[in-house]
Order: C-alpha cells, then sequence, then structure tokens
C-alpha cells in the first residue's frame, strides 16, 4: 500500500488560517497553534457582534432622536406617541439623520406630533 503524504492539504489549512490571522498581535500572528484559537475566538466575537450591531445603533438612534426632541419641549416617548397618532411612519434611522442633517423638517415633524398629542388630550 502507498504512503500517503499529507503536506499540501495541511500547508493550504495552516495558510488559510494565518490569513485570517494578520494583523494580529505576538505568536498570534505566526504560530499555527495559537493562531486557531485566536481566529475561532474571532469568528465567534464576530457571529455575536453582528446581531449586538443592530441592537446598539437602534439605541444610538434612540438618543439622538430623544436630545433633539428635548430641545422642542417633548420627550421621546411622548414623540413616539404622537408620530403614531399622526400617521407618520419614519423608522428611528431615518429620523435620527433629520434631526442632525435636517433640524428644520425635524421641527416640523415634532411638531405635528404635539399638535396630534394635543388633540388627543
Amino acid at each position: 500500500m502507498a504512503r500517503v503524504k499529507r503536506g499540501v492539504q495541511s500547508k493550504a489549512r495552516h495558510k488559510k488560517i494565518l490569513k485570517m490571522a494578520k494583523g494580529y498581535r505576538g505568536r498570534a500572528k505566526n504560530c499555527i497553534r495559537v493562531a486557531i484559537e485566536r481566529v475561532e475566538k474571532a469568528l465567534r466575537y464576530a457571529y455575536r457582534d453582528r446581531r449586538n450591531k443592530k441592537r446598539e445603533f437602534r439605541a444610538l438612534w434612540i438618543q439622538r432622536i430623544n436630545a433633539a426632541v428635548r430641545e422642542h419641549g417633548m420627550v421621546y416617548s411622548q414623540f413616539i406617541r404622537g408620530m403614531k397618532l399622526a400617521g407618520i411612519d419614519l423608522n428611528r434611522k431615518m429620523l435620527s439623520e433629520l434631526a442632525i442633517h435636517e433640524p428644520d423638517t425635524f421641527k416640523s415633524v415634532v411638531e405635528q406630533a404635539k399638535k396630534q398629542l394635543k388633540a388627543a388630550a
């Protein structure tokens, strides 16, 4: 029976891992055993943080909207309720962008929300 040599496969596998570990510090960038551990950990973090990113951005948008709405004498929760009553369907990302880049437009949205809250009360 012929001898099986597997150098080509292991070399390719090691090369793939070391390519992914490029830029790491210390032995994690060039020792295969350490690099495998670091790359696996990095992939776990990447998987987890792809989900966390969505939460973090939503929280950021809400903070921005709340800060902008408070300048007009309202709070975030009342503003969102007023928008629902007014039938304005803008997501939080777009509201945040409006608050930063188009303050006049945002002010008119806030005024509409205020008007609807007064009408409902």
